[in-house]
């Protein structure tokens, strides 16, 4: 490229989008007639947390931990380890001591396209950061360990006995019909007949444009913000498959989890969407 007293210029470009013109009988000097010149191509790059859209597919976000919420946009074409290291940008939380929940555990190998993550979903992180583990003096091998041995326990939760005593009241006569293997919406009405950990029957009923869930009873209705909902814990009932049993974690600890059984299969997944993940409008 000439400049203007016709000496060659090279021409580079920075970071913000702009070509710095250089002469070639200097180029650590810019002369005069080189002046730098906005891009043509109308493309600028857009910019979040250091990480440039370079024409890939972004999703925008909630990252939600320790009662703070966080916006993130990322790639639909990054891992879930890759939302690890952008998670420790925004809290210091180090990778190795992260637990992302979303639809359950979040897999580290697969993309989030691959794990169907949505625009506007809710991503839960649970873990402390290395000052918090050293001022109670855990290692954070402890801590990975203690999180590996929840997530394998091999006894099915419908076998214990604190949920037996519930489960072997049977199936509820007035339950909802159930359709195995099949995924549908939530439907318009509550969904009712279910058991609670009491034995009381109760109903769900998801109230959207407020962003909460109703849980009522025969006693009283708790409105709870779907935001303070910190997981959401499902299995199947042995014997009756096409049932599960649920449980909603509403504080820090699994002391806090309330228990639903007999919800039907058909709309497990829509209920774990719509608490941590995308909502369902109709």
């Amino acid at each position: 490229m000439a400049s203007q007293d016709g000496s060659e210029c090279i021409v580079t470009k920075t970071e913000d989008g702009l070509e710095l013109h250089y002469g070639d009988a200097d180029k650590d000097a810019k002369p005069a007639a080189c002046e730098p010149v906005p891009r043509t191509d109308g493309e600028t790059p857009v910019s979040n947390g250091g990480e440039i859209n370079d024409g890939k597919e972004m999703v925008d976000l909630k990252i939600i931990w320790n009662k703070n919420k966080y916006d993130l946009k990322i790639s639909l074409d990054g891992t879930g380890a890759h939302l690890k290291e952008r998670i420790n940008s925004l809290t210091g939380l180090p990778p190795a001591m992260q637990k992302v929940m979303y639809k359950g555990l979040l897999p580290e190998d697969k993309t989030l396209r691959e794990i169907k993550v949505t625009n506007g979903a809710k991503i839960m992180v649970v873990g402390s950061t290395i000052n918090d583990v050293l001022a109670v003096n855990t290692p954070k091998e402890v801590i990975q360990q203690e999180v590996k041995a929840e997530e394998n326990k091999k006894e099915p939760l419908c076998r214990q006995k604190q949920h037996r005593k519930v489960l072997d009241k049977g199936k509820p006569e007035d339950i909802m019909p159930s359709l195995k293997g099949t995924k549908e919406r939530l439907p318009t009405v509550p969904l009712s007949g279910m058991y609670n950990k009491s034995g009381g029957k109760v109903r769900l009923t998801f109230k959207l444009e407020q962003d909460q869930l109703w849980i009522g009873t025969k006693e009283r209705t708790e409105k709870i913000p779907m935001g303070s909902i910190k997981n959401v814990v499902t299995e199947p009932i042995e014997g009756h498959e096409d049932y599960y049993m649920m449980a909603f974690q509403l504080g820090p600890t699994e002391a806090s989890q309330y228990w639903v059984y007999w919800v039907p299969a058909q709309y497990v997944d829509a209920i774990k969407d719509t608490v941590l993940g995308k909502w369902q409008y109709f």
